[in-house]
């Protein structure tokens, strides 16, 4: 049965995208990219991944997710993706394999790369202190435990931007600070009249970095984010969904956000930003919006070393350096309070340092990162595997809030489904 499921996929895949093709609207070379391959010829069982979808629909039947799409590649091949559930409780609107969702910090990896695509151009270098970028931050004073401010004891720098260890604060520090009322510039002032608070390099707290970069981005490339977003990833990608919002002709595909109510999945009430909107604040840490299959094509080209489609949008090596911890010996991740051992942090994204130590089936140096809504994705480069998962509920990635620890059961299923474990 999961052969034949599989099998119709394709049929309709194929008969939709040659459609496309005819009427102009998509090239043969994204067609390509979503044709499902058969599980078989890249190591994967059928029946496997067959498991894989119906762990994800029993959430929905359970009433645990509202709906819920996934999508896994490997060798560069997609092997699964599948869509199951509503968009929207509340119209009964389904989840499709088109369903644009609020991806928030899995915004941070693109920026990310938007960043290395500047430090290639030799605009800025990882040993740079901050403050030759952003003059405003010069001077910064850290805040003691007994509440005194004390100096840096070594300047911030540009690799501590990337990797959540420059000595601000966590969100919440900054939840009266309302950045989002004004604009990147707005941030950056507000920030140069606070202390900082640690010591650079001594801890690591997940704050404002990536909305500085955002501003970073602006700064050295002369261009609003979005649009170097667009011209440098979205566009040349074929990432048509993505960006910081959505056109009016689209937000009836962009998925409603849920809660819970008695332990079981609810519409949330109406409210946040207009997706339609294009926002005054264009947050590098979790602004966007995207798809399964648009996240899927960033992912790609990551993990083909910086490249896709004939074009090559960072060198390997420099996808090499982001999955490369650069946490000072001691400084350990912890998103959620505790100490998280096994893990480390490159350049904007999460790394497997030792999978023992997690635990988990991923291969080791797997890097990762999801988002508050629930969001998540990781790359294994020691099994060449992709997989992007999308839902859609508020704290949707805060363990105890509710949702389905989607990020431990959807490895699991998958590596199950993994019958050959060579490249």
């Amino acid at each position: 049965m999961a052969t034949t499921v599989a099998n119709l996929d394709r049929r309709h895949l194929l008969a939709a995208g040659a459609a496309l093709v005819a009427g102009g609207l998509i090239s043969r070379e994204a067609l390509a990219a979503i044709t499902l391959a058969a599980p078989e010829s890249v190591g994967f069982s059928s029946e496997g991944l067959a498991n894989l979808a119906a762990g994800m629909h029993a959430l929905v039947d359970g009433q645990k997710l509202a709906g819920v799409t996934t999508l896994l590649a490997r060798r560069g091949k997609v092997v699964h993706f599948d869509a199951y559930g509503k968009r929207d409780l509340d119209s009964g609107a389904p989840m499709q394999k088109d369903t644009i969702f609020r991806i928030a910090s899995m915004t941070k990896p693109t920026i990310g790369v938007a960043m290395m695509i500047l430090w290639e151009q030799g605009k800025w270098k990882l040993s740079d202190r901050l403050d030759k970028h952003i003059p405003e931050f010069k001077g910064l004073k850290v805040k003691a435990k007994d509440g005194s401010l004390q100096p840096q004891k070594t300047p911030q720098t540009m690799a501590q931007i990337m990797s959540h260890t420059a000595g601000f604060g966590v969100n919440a520090d900054y939840a009266d600070q309302h950045f989002g009322d004004g604009d990147l510039q707005g941030m950056i002032d507000k920030l140069s009249r606070l202390p900082l608070y640690g010591q650079p390099g001594t801890d690591w707290s997940y704050g404002p970095a990536v909305d500085i970069q955002g501003y970073i981005v602006q700064k050295l490339s002369g261009q609003p984010l979005d649009v170097f977003m667009a011209e440098q990833l979205f566009k040349p990608l074929g990432m048509a969904d993505t960006g910081f919002w959505v056109a009016p002709d689209k937000v009836a595909r962009v998925a409603r956000i849920n809660t819970y109510k008695d332990g079981k999945i609810v519409s949330a009430p109406a409210g946040g930003r207009d997706p339609a909107k294009k926002p005054t604040y264009l947050s590098g840490s979790g602004g966007l919006l995207s798809t399964a299959e648009d996240y899927w094509k960033f992912c790609q080209m990551v993990a083909n070393g910086g490249q896709a489609n004939g074009r090559r949008y960072i060198k390997a090596t420099t996808v090499q350096l982001m999955r490369k911890s650069v946490l000072q010996p001691g400084v350990m991740v912890d998103l959620y309070g505790p100490d998280q051992p096994g893990l480390g942090f490159g350049l904007d994204f999460a790394v497997i340092q030792d999978p023992s130590k997690v635990p988990t089936p991923q291969g080791k140096d797997t890097f990762y990162w999801g988002g508050a809504f629930g969001t998540w994705f990781w790359i294994d480069p020691t099994n060449d595997l992709i997989f992007v998962g999308m839902i859609q509920n508020v704290n949707g990635s805060v363990p105890g809030g509710g949702t389905p620890d989607v990020r431990v059961s959807s490895p699991r299923l998958t590596y199950a489904a993994l019958t050959d474990r060579a490249k």
